[in-house]
């Protein structure tokens, strides 16, 4: 017989000590006691699994939640924006000096740049005033990816949680200075014995041993690339004639085996998806009013829900970030230039400004050009170029 994949989801196979550890994590929470700790490893190895575990048991907590993007790691306090947002109806307990700091980082006050100390004070203030009414767990997944800011902002925190019931978990690829001090949990690759199973459990029907173990050896126990390198083979090689390319790096890999997906969606489907891709926020009302420009109706995204790849409800929502970077990379450039051109159309441009003109600039072609005075006189109040025969610098766009 030879096997198939499929489609139903996996749970955690084994990883036994680290949930162990976050189950005591959140025990010494809700007892009084402040935490922080660091979950790392590579892409893939079930970070972001992990922190919906530790999460869905959080019973009696309030949870917060932040995840960094890419898009936005140059807007400074934009990731602790996604996790204080909902609590600023709130800020009014603080301490004016930290009020005026926290008000102004969010945009919501007229003032110099905040004193980054007084944006950290403020924050700790703000999650020790919520953990009054119960415990507080802050989940912040993709640390790496985090604007600087926001992430000094939360190591600082980190490193200050004392007798108050509130725990914060990063996720993160590689511990960032940022968090400096704060403990971390280290994952690796699934054993031989639990790698095995979890790459049973997506497959039905036997499979060759040998090229059991070679995917084993290839993908290093990482957990996503088991259950996504198989899509990439023929069921000829998953039945004995095993022999993938060995040159893509691991997320090269995953991300090759999500395009493939990609491509066996309806057109508008994929337009869809790359549209989603292209705007981090997940806004789906936002997504829905770009898509409407583009033509886009809403049954495209059936396809897309009922193969798992994406979640079209009031969040837009991808099964894995290396699935959201897939889709942006395996549109074409006129494509992704159509949605951000549809994303900026869409956006408003009094509220939020800076998204509405980083989707422009994505938007274009190349650098624009400013025309050049066609006088040759001098500007008022500066002087003649001590050598009019000077050739002037040109501007010509870099090669791709």
């Amino acid at each position: 017989m030879v096997p198939s994949l499929q489609d139903a989801p996996v749970e955690l196979v084994n990883r036994v000590v680290e949930r162990e550890a976050l189950t005591g994590f959140l025990e010494a929470v809700r007892t009084g006691e402040g935490r922080a700790l660091v979950l790392s490893g590579d892409a893939g190895l079930g970070k972001t699994a992990l922190l919906n575990d530790v999460a869905a048991q959080a019973r009696g907590f309030s949870v917060l939640r932040v995840s960094g993007m890419q898009s936005e790691m140059e807007l400074a306090f934009a990731g602790l924006h996604q996790l204080c947002g909902p609590l600023l109806k709130r800020v009014e307990v603080l301490p004016r000096p930290q009020l005026l700091a926290l008000r102004t980082a969010f945009g919501l006050a007229e003032g110099p740049p905040p004193a980054r100390f007084m944006v950290g004070m403020a924050v700790l203030s703000l999650l020790s005033e919520v953990s009054r009414e119960r415990p507080l767990l802050c989940v912040v997944d993709d640390l790496h990816w985090l604007d600087r800011a926001s992430a000094q902002a939360l190591g600082f925190v980190a490193r200050r949680l004392g007798a108050d019931p509130i725990g914060i978990v990063f996720g993160t690829r590689t511990p960032t200075d940022e968090v400096a001090g704060v403990r971390e949990l280290r994952l690796d690759g699934l054993a031989d014995q639990h790698a095995h199973e979890l790459l049973s459990s997506a497959l039905s029907g036997p499979l060759d041993a040998r090229v059991r173990d070679q995917i084993v050896a290839e993908t290093r126990g990482n957990p996503l690339a088991l259950l996504e390198l198989p899509r990439t083979m023929s069921r000829e090689e998953l039945a004995g004639g095993f022999g993938f390319p060995g040159t893509a790096p691991l997320s090269g890999r995953i991300e090759e085996s999500f395009a493939r997906q990609l491509d066996a969606l309806p057109g508008d489907t994929k337009l869809l998806i790359c549209l989603a891709s292209a705007e981090p926020s997940g806004d789906a009302k936002l997504i829905w009013r770009a898509a409407g420009l583009l033509g886009i109706p809403h049954v495209a995204a059936r396809p897309a829900t009922a193969s798992g790849l994406a979640d079209f409800g009031q969040r837009i929502s991808f099964r894995h970030p290396l699935l959201r970077r897939a889709a942006y990379r395996s549109a074409t450039a006129e494509q992704r230039r159509a949605v951000h051109r549809a994303l900026a159309e869409a956006t408003d441009p009094v509220a939020d400004p800076d998204r509405r003109a980083w989707h422009r600039a994505q938007s274009t072609e190349g650098p624009t050009r400013t025309p050049r005075p066609t006088s040759s006189a001098p500007r008022a109040g500066r002087k003649p170029a001590a050598d009019p025969t000077r050739r002037r610098r040109s501007w010509s766009r870099p090669p791709p």
